[in-house]
């Protein structure tokens, strides 16, 4: 299959967070070691599927969680 022409850049995910739970996943983007490592050699299409796999591992550790109390916050901007 051909890959879909981007004509922007899919931007990197990290939060600047970079620690993994215990299921190895990012506690801040949600990508693998694996995921994080490759992430500037990889497609488009396969960052597209990395993106969707982190919002499904979000959600699923949202519905674990059961509340947003635990959720760690977004840094601040300081400007």
């Amino acid at each position: 299959m051909a890959e879909q022409l981007e004509f922007f850049v899919i931007p990197n995910p990290c939060q600047g967070i970079c620690e993994s739970d215990v299921r190895g996943f990012c506690r801040g983007c949600y990508r693998s070691r694996e995921e994080r490592f490759m992430w500037m050699k990889l497609s488009n299409s396969e960052k597209r599927k990395i993106l969707r796999l982190c919002h499904q591992r979000h959600l699923r550790t949202l519905k674990i969680k059961g509340n947003d109390e635990d959720i760690i916050p977004e840094q601040p901007d300081l400007f």
